[in-house]
Formats: C-alpha cells, sequence, structure tokens
C-alpha cells in the first residue's frame, strides 16, 4: 500500500490548517493581485526591469566535470542562469497570522525547490536564486497565508511579533513599512522589508476580519485561539518525541 503522509499531527481546526498547507497537493488560495513589478519592489534587491545580476556563469557555458548527480537534479530556472543569492522574510503576528515561521519553513520545503529557509522565534527567511525567489515570493504574498495586517515583510528590525495589535488591527513595525489607509482600509507600503522608502507605493489589500483569521490561523494561541494543550493527540505526539529522545540519548538499549 503507498505511504500517505499525515503531514501534521493533531484533531483540532489547528491542525487541520497545518495539515493543508504544508500538503504540495493543496493549492493555496489566492485572495490578493500582486504584480510582478510590486514583489520585486518589497524585495528591494533590483530595479524592477533589470537584469538578473549574476554570481557565476550559465550552466550551459560552464565546463564542469561528469557528475552523475547532474544528471539526477535539473536545476531551476535560477540556477541555469547563474543568478545571485537573494532573500525575502516574514513576521508573523502571533495574534491568530494565518502562518507562522516554523510552518512557513516546512511548507516551503514541500512546495518549493533550490530554497533554504531559515526559522527564529518571530521570523522566517527564505534564500534561493533571484528569479526563482520572486516566484516563490508572489505565491507568499498573494495566497491565504499571507494577512495584510497580521503579516509582515520585514528584512530588518523585524519586531512586533508578540506586541498586541494597534487599535486598527495592525501588527507593529517599528520602521512603519506599512500603513493602513483609513479612507480606503487597503495596506500599502511606502518602504521596502529592509526600510528604504519606495517611489511607489505597493498596495497588498485589505486585512481579513477577526473572524476569518481565527478560521485560517495555524497557530496554537490559549487567549485567542485554541491551546496546545486543547489538542490530546498533539500532546500524545509531543510526548512521544519527548520520550523517545530522552530515551535513546540514556537509554539506547530501550
Amino acid at each position: 500500500m503507498a505511504y500517505k503522509p499525515q503531514y501534521f499531527p493533531g484533531s483540532t481546526h489547528i491542525a487541520d490548517n497545518r495539515r493543508k498547507v504544508l500538503d504540495p497537493n493543496h493549492k493555496l488560495e489566492k485572495i490578493r493581485d500582486i504584480s510582478d513589478k510590486d514583489i520585486v519592489l518589497l524585495m528591494g534587491h533590483r530595479a524592477p526591469g533589470a537584469a538578473y545580476p549574476t554570481s557565476h556563469p550559465p550552466l550551459s557555458e560552464q565546463q564542469e566535470p561528469a557528475c552523475p548527480i547532474r544528471k539526477l537534479v535539473t536545476p531551476t530556472d535560477g540556477a541555469k542562469a547563474g543568478d545571485r543569492i537573494r532573500y525575502i522574510q516574514f513576521t508573523d503576528s502571533m495574534y491568530n497570522a494565518p502562518c507562522h515561521p516554523y510552518i512557513r519553513s516546512y511548507l516551503e520545503s514541500y512546495r518549493f525547490r533550490g530554497m533554504d529557509p531559515g526559522t527564529l522565534s518571530g521570523r522566517q527567511i527564505i534564500e534561493c536564486r533571484e528569479r526563482d525567489l520572486e516566484k516563490y515570493a508572489k505565491e507568499l504574498v498573494s495566497t491565504e497565508i499571507f494577512d495584510a495586517a497580521r503579516t509582515g515583510i520585514r528584512g530588518s528590525t523585524v519586531h512586533g511579533h508578540s506586541l498586541r495589535l494597534g487599535e486598527d488591527g495592525m501588527m507593529f513595525d517599528m520602521m512603519q513599512r506599512f500603513v493602513l489607509d483609513k479612507k480606503s482600509g487597503i495596506v500599502k507600503y511606502v518602504k521596502n522589508q529592509i526600510s528604504e522608502p519606495l517611489d511607489t507605493e505597493v498596495k497588498v489589500g485589505k486585512p481579513m476580519d477577526d473572524k476569518w483569521l481565527k478560521a485560517h490561523s495555524t497557530i496554537y494561541h490559549s487567549l485567542v485561539g485554541v491551546g496546545t494543550r486543547d489538542d490530546p493527540e498533539l500532546i500524545e505526539y509531543i510526548q512521544r518525541i519527548h520520550s523517545l529522545r530522552v530515551k535513546y540519548g540514556y537509554l539506547p538499549k530501550e
């Protein structure tokens, strides 16, 4: 019988949401339109329309020795062209943001090729070839795992994920990269991810309401949603992992 991955344990809707976004066969729901130009502006690595800087000649022009692995692994478009490595970094509010750092790294590993995710408590970075990054970033920003108010694109000074929300529901950003237009209700970026002012504002749409965010959250949080202890199946799994780690480390015979 073919093995069917489960992706994540748990019996709550938080666990269901995690399994959904982690499954590469599940197509993430698109909830906003964002152009290729806007993605380039948000990241700030090159000017829109500029050629991609390279770190080495295209693979087709290199005289590489014979390698069986090279025959097995198809290079990404960015690797073929010799693009340099660049990044995008996200900050997710603990108050029911639709995604969060560890889940981001897992889902990117399942869905994308040729990239390196990095995870900290309040931020998550993805590094890869530049033209591949722009394609991946567009999916990450335009779909259900990004909220205009509770998710931030922040290459530096990322603080704010654990702070209480503003009266308008916006996550704190010390660099004020994105602001809520009170007349239109649309969030717009006035600075790129490293806080350089933009000549053209980038609109990322309206924030989702609390009901939607709570229903789509992937974060266990007892004060604003479902706590970890409210999911017995998850607790059983975590305890099993810790038990096996201790036994393996101290009593390998067992």
